[in-house]
């Protein structure tokens, strides 16, 4: 007889997927603030485009260097005191922007914010393989990631209402005190099965059910870096992350500007907009996803139906070249809100690039390799947008980059992935 999971242990999963969701949405909110509340700060500070850019590209700095090593620690230690540990830096860190009073002071903050962030996949991917067996694992990853589209239509709302009460350093200092909150939260909730009274052989069997076969997951050994840089596949993936991650970036960290600057929106006439934006993106996730699946079912090869749903979402990111050109706030608004639709669904696809072409033990190490690429792509692409603003004052070249961004990194990908 298979082995099923009763409610109590159901209701348990699905408490940590909560919780994980929430963490994420947290994560997202705090390094989303920043772009609402430039206007506010480059007044108050006179910062110019390239010093904002300095300031972002710190935290992609950190980001990356701490995607690099988060992975390892939180293995080496309990994933409950790990992520604790990354939410109190990135909240301590959130609530320091408020006390920033140069470009310099930001930095720093912004450095400490990235790198509590980039503990917060590693973690939540672990805690949902504590939970959860390998068929359920993308569901809960699916839920839990929501959060990251969920914040971008909080976050708007609850940062417009405090700035406006109580002025732009209240905001940090309110979400940066979320996440302290979910430490509480997370330390009452989550245990892992072995510590759960009451879970059943039955149960935690079920749990473990991929796991029953140690030898076997002994034999399959990781890859380690120096041999993974060698294949032509890492190459191509991370070149495309390089080439296109960086575009999310610049939605994130300078839509809000743009529109200020060039529809004259204030904060509170910013959270439509805003709202719309992302939740053409909470749509573009599970959409991308979903279309190169239908192609797998349909016959055709993993690799060339990761292809061609990339090539139609990269085609999608192209009219935003378009948009400084254009008189009307709500088709810019809607040509972005399209683009960030095209950018989810094609990272559904990238995180899926990796497990469809490397062993499972080698995922993780491949996995922070390729988002160190993209973050370091964000890093350059700061400087850049903050550059050409500061000399042109104009978003002409920047939107016309990122339409071609996406065509350029499924080229890479065309280039360098198997056929099959």
């Amino acid at each position: 007889m298979p082995v099923t999971a009763s409610s109590k242990v159901c209701n348990y999963r699905w408490r940590v997927v909560a919780l994980l969701f929430f963490a994420t949405t947290i994560n997202y909110i705090d390094r989303q603030i920043l772009g609402m509340l430039k206007p506010f700060i480059a007044g108050d500070f006179n910062l110019t485009e390239l010093s904002y850019g300095y300031i972002v590209s710190t935290f992609q700095a950190a980001y990356a260097i701490g995607l690099l090593f988060a992975g390892n620690l939180i293995d080496k230690y309990d994933t409950r005191i790990s992520y604790a540990v990354a939410v109190v830096v990135w909240s301590l860190a959130g609530c320091f922007h408020a006390a920033a009073r140069s470009a310099f002071g930001f930095g720093i903050a912004r450095f400490f914010l990235g790198l509590g962030e980039s503990g917060n996949f590693p973690a939540a991917i672990k805690a949902t393989a504590e939970w959860f067996p390998k068929k359920e694992r993308a569901l809960a990853t699916g839920l839990f990631n929501t959060g990251a589209n969920m914040e971008a239509i909080i976050a708007p709302i609850i940062v417009s209402v405090i700035t406006v009460a109580w002025g732009w350093r209240w905001a940090f200092i309110v979400t940066g005190l979320l996440g302290f909150v979910w430490v509480i939260a997370w330390f009452v909730l989550y245990h892992l099965p072995a510590q759960v009274k009451g879970l059943s052989q039955a149960e935690y069997r079920y749990i473990h059910a991929d796991s029953l076969h140690p030898e076997a997951e002994k034999a399959e050994k990781s890859v380690p870096w120096k041999e993974l840089l060698k294949q032509r596949t890492t190459v191509g993936i991370c070149g495309a992350r390089f080439i296109s991650d960086w575009v999310w970036w610049f939605f994130l960290f300078w839509t809000p500007d743009f529109l200020h600057k060039v529809y004259g929106v204030d904060i509170i006439q910013m959270v439509l907009p805003l709202i719309i934006i992302y939740v053409f993106s909470s749509v573009g996730g599970v959409a991308g996803g979903a279309l190169s699946s239908i192609l797998i079912k349909r016959g055709k090869e993993v690799s060339t139906s990761r292809k061609i749903a990339m090539l139609v979402l990269a085609l999608c990111v192209v009219p935003v070249s378009i948009i400084p050109s254009l008189s009307s706030l709500w088709f810019s608004v809607c040509l972005i809100g399209v683009a960030a639709f095209a950018h989810q669904g094609w990272a559904s696809n990238v995180f899926t690039l990796v497990s469809d072409f490397y062993p499972k033990n080698s995922v993780g190490s491949m996995t922070g390799l390729a988002g160190f690429a993209g973050s370091m792509g964000g890093i350059l692409s700061g400087i850049f947008v903050g550059k050409v603003l500061d000399l042109t004052g104009s978003y002409f070249l920047i939107f016309t980059v990122a339409g071609l961004a996406y065509v350029i990194a499924w080229s890479v990908l065309q280039l360098t992935l198997p056929k099959k």
